[in-house]
């Protein structure tokens, strides 16, 4: 998205337009308001833009048994809209709704039936909205919230609903905070192409469908339910230090496994990817932020994580947000992380058909990770190009890299208007 197309400038403009004139009849709205009593109409908070760009190769495709190209490229773009009102109680509510579009082509995915010049996982969109509502109620320093979400994609649908509540402390230097979420997901059962032809125990067979919209062969459809929960602690130390735990339990259950990624065993014979049908993980991070006079932020992170799978890991990642200017800042960010192997997981011909789980998804591997990225955000004084509610602009670049070869590079740009 370094160049965006005329059309998408077309559609940026029109939606700054119709922005602009919301906040104008916003703002002629509340023109009677005095410092004794706060508007109960409902007010555009900030509408936030985000588009970007990615870009992955590697050779240890899943599809193709953990060996081949893992060329991938994705275009995608949300925006997010954010309003609020107060009620009698002097209650601050918001309400944000999000609307996501991705588009993506992948070249290991076609080769889930490599006979074919195309096959129809090779190409595909996302889209996923979601809607939210929370109450603050600053006079108990609490925050309620619910939302909504939905995705569709190819080979899957998933809903979702999640609650929240924060705790502020009177003084207003601790916090506390918790989610829950739940996602139920329905998969589409897709095998390659050579595993299709399915033997039943009497002696015949029957040919399984392709999933593709062309073929009405039947197909199995699978759940899938992602349950989670976020705990946090934030404590101001001092006028220059924050710190911040976080505890992320996860649970999983249904289809885990990708039916269409192969696994080669030592005989040389292929099978669909088998793994087993749940999974806990447990996350657990630490904050802290520093604030290194009026220029300088440095914000670090430390998270380790283990699951019921054998996966073992650690992350550390620094971020220095520099004011160069009042209007001008630069972030340069460095991310460190690596994994143990996963109890499941051999590569390209390693597995033993004895085995009862098995993957070749270089995800489950053993490696380390960096990530090397930085950022420039602008906020000028009188908005974006002149316009006025236009808030900020900020272009963030990122190069990551694995052990194992797998290389990407990610280009976003985010664009906020209040």
């Amino acid at each position: 998205m370094l160049k965006p197309t005329i059309f998408q400038m077309k559609k940026l403009t029109l939606a700054i337009g119709l922005y602009i004139g919301i906040l104008g009849a916003t703002a002629k709205a509340q023109t009677t308001d005095t410092s004794n009593y706060q508007s109960r109409k409902l007010k555009v908070e900030e509408i936030e833009f985000v588009s970007s760009y990615y870009h992955q190769d590697g050779n240890n495709s899943a599809v193709t048994g953990g060996i081949g190209t893992e060329k991938l490229t994705d275009y995608g773009n949300t925006i997010d809209l954010r309003l609020s009102k107060w009620d009698k109680k002097s209650r601050q509510h918001f309400f944000n709704f999000q609307l996501g579009v991705d588009a993506y082509t992948s070249a290991s995915s076609d080769k889930i039936d490599p006979r074919t010049v195309s096959s129809a996982s090779m190409s595909d969109k996302r889209i996923y909205p979601s809607l939210s509502w929370s109450v603050n109620n600053a006079k108990k320093g609490t925050s309620f919230g619910i939302v909504g979400s939905y995705s569709t994609e190819y080979d899957y649908k998933s809903y979702g609903t999640g609650l929240s509540f924060t705790k502020t402390s009177k003084d207003g230097n601790r916090e506390f905070g918790a989610k829950v979420n739940a996602f139920f997901d329905t998969w589409s059962v897709i095998l390659p192409e050579e595993l299709r032809t399915i033997y039943r125990a009497d002696g015949t067979y029957y040919f399984y469908g392709s999933g593709s919209h062309s073929d009405r062969t039947p197909i199995d459809y699978k759940p899938r339910n992602s349950y989670s929960a976020s705990f946090s602690l934030a404590q101001v130390i001092n006028k220059r230090s924050q710190i911040m735990l976080t505890i992320d339990p996860a649970y999983q259950s249904g289809l885990l496994a990708t039916k269409y990624q192969r696994v080669y065993f030592t005989d040389g014979s292929v099978a669909s990817e088998t793994l087993p049908d749940t999974r806990f993980k447990l996350p657990i991070g630490l904050r802290y932020n520093y604030f290194a006079g009026d220029k300088i932020i440095i914000r670090s992170f430390y998270r380790y994580y283990q699951d019921n799978w054998g996966v073992k890991a650690h992350t550390f990642s620094l971020e220095a947000p520099i004011k160069l200017t009042p209007f001008l800042s630069v972030s340069p960010s460095y991310r460190f992380y690596t994994q143990s192997q996963a109890d499941y997981f051999a590569p390209y011909m390693q597995h033993s058909k004895t085995d009862t789980y098995y993957t070749s998804d270089y995800d489950l591997a053993k490696f380390t990770s960096n990530m090397v990225g930085a950022g420039i955000r602008i906020v000028p004084p009188h908005g974006v190009l002149g316009i006025e509610h236009w808030n900020s602009l900020e272009l963030r670049y990122g190069h990551y890299n694995r052990s194992n070869g797998l290389a990407s590079d990610v280009i976003t740009l985010y664009a906020k208007f209040k």
